[in-house]
């Protein structure tokens, strides 16, 4: 491995001299390292440990070094086994058995066994777990329903709810889900984001702040050993730069094209451009505690302000519908099809501001540099900026790097800002409502309501769609609760987008996945 690695980083440096000698040129060529796949990251993971992050940037490096109970079927959000063989599933929904798949090992070389799933378990739910302090934000509420998580033999484990949970198996192939080496976390502690150990068909080798990830093939995989030797996960968060490094020959692949860049790369031979449709929404979290927006007709004002026809066409360049509401229309079944979007309607948006008593406040807005799945943000929250400035709001942009960015969201608007961009690619029409937009999903509860909505009647039509065991019901359910925050508007709905990326031609056997995640097990070049 070491003689692998010196021989990777030398070329990486080649490559890095001829990508920015390139910046502001004509691209010359460069050659990626044989049977290595180089990939252009939209930015630095926060962190390797799946139960630390929340960001799909970081996810689309956690699915090849991990894996779950289950997973989802290629090409679509169906369940299928992954490290459990088969499960089986009590009459009332509340207890699900896993009989797990033997002889697998975890990179380390620890065994994986039904030891090794409840220490994951307890790790995340449990707070008096010695390695539970995970980070500020980590998505436990996907496992809420789970009460106790029991031993049956060391190839099976049963998961006992506390009601019946109709996304559990979903989310279980989240990447909240995937299963961490105990050992591991036993050995390096706080440490471990940097030091990760999972069981998926490529191992953890090497990772330099701000230059490259590096994982290699996993030879003892399960599944067999992939065909690439190593993938090189580089963070370039300038888009101008990911395009000539992709241009110059420096990544074999780059993920959410920027839409300027799209036919560009259509047009030319030597890269394949993909799209895949997903559940997306891109939309402003608007600060209800405080401030103007803490009256509806303000809410609503901003939603009839934005030109989000424009946007999507001259922005996003057609590579996005406009958003009705909270849940993508990409989950047809739960999808409320009566939903309009709101109307670009300035003279309506003036009148509902004058009604909320907007009186010219300063309206502090956070802007992103970039992240998983903003699309455009800074020149998306430029023309928001624009529009709201034409129906007489005094918007100041503040903008910031992805992972900063997170770190001042997340927590919550009060005090800092009036409304911040945000972006979710989710996995059921459960999750993203689930974790935003309930009374007990404010940020000081572990949560995502970094708005602080409130609406007793969604959090109880929430609680019930996920208890269903019914698909009509919880559609219908769905569909409701979809209504009542249209009208409510803690959002500014804006855009939901068809994923993309481009590769090179040589790269084989690769595809988008409607989860978002970057699955490359199968992945060749020629």
């Amino acid at each position: 491995m070491r003689g692998f690695m010196r021989a990777l980083k030398g070329a990486l440096a080649g490559i890095a001299v001829v990508g920015v000698a390139t910046m502001g040129a004509q691209p010359a060529a460069a050659q990626t390292p044989p049977n290595v796949l180089i990939v252009g990251q939209i930015a630095e993971p926060k962190s390797l440990d799946p139960h630390a992050v929340t960001a799909v940037n970081d996810f689309r490096i956690l699915m090849n070094v991990y894996e779950g109970l289950v997973r989802y079927s290629d090409g679509t959000l169906e369940v299928e086994p992954a490290l459990a063989e088969s499960w089986e599933v009590s009459d009332d929904g509340t207890e699900y058995t896993f009989t797990l798949r033997e002889g697998v090992t975890f990179h380390d070389g620890s065994p994986f066994n039904a030891d090794a799933v409840k220490f994951n378990f307890d790790r995340m739910l449990n707070e008096d777990n010695p390695y539970h302090d995970t980070g500020p934000f980590p998505l436990a509420f996907y496992f809420d329903a789970v009460e106790e998580v029991t031993v049956e033999d060391e190839h099976m484990v049963a998961f006992t709810l506390n009601e019946p949970y109709a996304p559990f198996l979903s989310n279980l192939a989240y990447p909240t889900g995937l299963i961490v080496s105990p050992a591991a976390v036993e050995e390096h502690g706080e440490d471990f984001g940097r030091n990760p150990s999972g069981t998926g068909p490529f191992r953890f080798a090497d990772w330099v702040s701000n230059q490259r990830v590096v994982v290699e093939r996993n030879t003892d995989y399960w599944d067999g050993p992939p065909p690439l030797e190593a993938v090189v996960f580089r963070p370039i968060t300038d888009a101008n730069t990911r395009i000539a490094e992709m241009l110059s020959g420096g990544i074999d692949l780059m993920v959410e094209v920027p839409p300027d860049n799209v036919a560009q790369f259509a047009e030319d031979p030597a890269f394949t451009i993909y799209e895949q449709a997903g559940p997306h929404v891109w939309f402003l979290i608007l600060n209800m505690k405080e401030g103007p927006f803490q009256e509806k007709a303000a809410r609503q004002a901003v939603n009839y302000a934005i030109n989000k026809e424009a946007i999507v066409e001259n922005v996003l360049q057609g590579t996005a519908e406009i958003a009705a509401g909270p849940t993508p229309p990409a989950f047809a079944w739960a999808y409320n099809e009566q939903l309009e979007p709101y109307p670009y309607d300035p003279d309506r948006a003036r009148e509902l501001l004058e009604e909320a008593g907007y009186d010219g406040e300063e309206i502090v807005f956070y802007v992103t540099e970039g992240g998983s799945g903003m699309l455009d943000p800074v020149a998306m929250g430029t023309a928001i900026q624009a529009d709201l400035a034409a129906i007489g709001m005094d918007v100041t942009i503040e903008t910031y790097e992805w992972n900063t960015f997170l770190d001042r969201v997340n927590p919550g608007l009060e005090g800092k800002a009036d409304m911040a961009e945000m972006a979710w690619m989710t996995n059921d029409p459960d999750t993203l409502p689930y974790l935003t937009l309930r009374t007990e999903a404010m940020p000081d509860e572990g949560g995502f309501n970094s708005g602080y909505y409130s609406n007793v009647e969604v959090d109880t039509i929430l609680e019930q769609a996920r208890q269903s065991t019914e698909p009509e019901e919880r559609a219908a359910l769905y569909r409701q609760m979809q209504e009542i925050v249209h009208e409510d508007a803690p959002w500014a709905f804006v855009a939901n987008w068809k994923q993309n990326a481009v590769a090179k031609a040589e790269v084989q056997n690769f595809q988008l996945q409607p989860s978002f995640f970057l699955l490359l097990k199968d992945v060749a070049k020629q």
